[in-house]
């Protein structure tokens, strides 16, 4: 199966939803998400949609991955903390655009999957670890950015002392799931800036490490 068409189709579709990042959206045509998503949704790799990846986790909606990276301005020299591995899907995205991307994920097994599928396809500046989000990465930090792909109730402070002076965080914030904001918080001398930039729909970020066999949540 060719795909081109299809990619083509979303990207146009991308820049009229207001993503006009050319970096972002050059990344995006870049990263085979074909290769993200299970064998059986194949035919939807293209669609613009959230797609279920097993562990009741998804791989995210291409508008939501390309609106979140858009605003997190990312440099090429940066490091770049991403919590919520998931498929890998936006990590690959990230890892186009900068040095590299440290990268949390609370399942083992997905993250098992997203190694074996960043390594094949030749992703080299990506450091993963499996591990509870809400403590971020403190040996790596500070953190020049940082995004979060699950929703908290308000922006975890671990978090926020992890970004460097000037750093920029793109996270979903909202306890309730129809009351959520995508948000972007710049650290200043002054304390955290703090913009407002879309309604979105994500579920909640969890701490701590899946029991076995739990069936944890991400969008």
């Amino acid at each position: 199966m060719t795909y081109a068409p299809r990619k083509i189709r979303l990207i146009m579709e991308l820049r009229a939803q207001g993503i006009i990042d050319t970096r972002v959206l050059s990344a995006i045509e870049r990263v085979p998400r074909e290769e993200f998503v299970p064998e059986d949704l194949l035919d939807q790799s293209y669609e613009n949609t959230a797609l279920p990846i097993g562990l009741g986790q998804t791989i995210s909606q291409p508008l939501i991955v390309a609106m979140m990276t858009q605003a997190l301005e990312v440099g090429e020299r940066m490091m770049v903390l991403e919590i919520g591995t998931g498929c890998g899907y936006q990590t690959a995205v990230l890892a186009q655009l900068c040095r590299r991307v440290y990268t949390i994920e609370r399942h083992r097994p997905l993250l098992r999957e997203a190694e074996r599928r960043l390594d094949r396809l030749g992703y080299r500046n990506v450091v993963t670890r499996a591990g509870d989000g809400f403590k971020g990465w403190h040996e790596v930090a500070p953190f020049e950015r940082i995004i979060v792909t699950a929703a908290a109730p308000d922006v975890p402070q671990v978090l926020y002392d992890q970004l460097a002076e000037g750093g920029v965080m793109v996270l979903p914030v909202g306890a309730n799931p129809v009351d959520q904001w995508l948000i972007r918080l710049t650290k200043t001398p002054d304390g955290p800036r703090r913009e407002e930039l879309s309604p979105v729909r994500f579920v909640p970020m969890v701490s701590g490490l899946p029991a076995e066999g739990e069936s944890g949540h991400r969008h």
